[in-house]
């Protein structure tokens, strides 16, 4: 039996080894209320100290504040006065920031299918930068329409450094507000198969250009 293994190990050759993606990642489901935002961000912060991206956070802090906005604006209650029974299970945005080789992903997924316009505001408009914004700090911005339906919108950020898979421990608790996190649920669920979908779509195109 010994002899048969050395013989398997033997007939082993670089194409049967599978190289491991370095690659961090991180997501929440969020209820689609404006005080999302400011909770995105406290995700942002924790998520990059946690992985020493500490030089990220701000960028990454502002370009995932307006993703959301947009986002919740699209499917969510715009209105900061809530009434009671308002909120459903179906007001759910989905959060996502992925590390992957030498590039940093902010990812939100919403229901919808409308797709976000960039707009071209006067000096004095006092909103309606967002994409803009967008546009200007990421390296590259697009919209991923996942099985599950709706769509994620991303934006992709260069890192100085390349990942090393697996050096990363667990990371601690993220604290956020009481009933800001959204319920196990059909929107919950939806957001989190769409943001896995994005996520192994883009790590097996990654791993066809490693092998190509």
């Amino acid at each position: 039996m010994h002899a048969d293994h050395q013989e398997r190990r033997a007939n082993v050759t670089t194409k049967d080894i599978v190289t491991p993606i370095p690659l961090l990642a991180a997501s929440l489901r969020l209820v689609a209320v404006p005080t999302a935002v400011p909770c995105s961000r406290i995700f942002v912060r924790h998520t990059l100290a946690h992985w020493h991206f500490e030089k990220h956070i701000d960028t990454a802090a502002l370009i995932m504040s307006e993703l959301v906005t947009n986002a919740v604006r699209a499917g969510g209650i715009i209105d900061d006065q809530l009434k009671s029974g308002q909120i459903t299970s179906e007001h759910v945005i989905g959060i996502q920031l992925r590390a992957l080789e030498t590039s940093l992903y902010v990812e939100v997924w919403d229901r919808t299918e409308a797709v976000p316009v960039r707009k071209n505001p006067g000096v004095e408009a006092v909103g309606g930068r967002g994409l803009l914004l967008v546009e200007a700090l990421a390296e590259q911005w697009d919209i991923f329409r996942p099985i599950i339906g709706g769509k994620i919108v991303w934006a992709k950020l260069p890192l100085d450094v390349s990942i090393e898979s697996g050096t990363h421990q667990q990371r601690p608790p993220l604290v956020l507000p009481p009933g800001i996190r959204a319920s196990r649920g059909s929107g919950a669920d939806q957001a989190r198969s769409a943001l896995l979908d994005q996520l192994l779509t883009t790590t097996i195109t990654a791993r066809t250009k490693r092998a190509a």
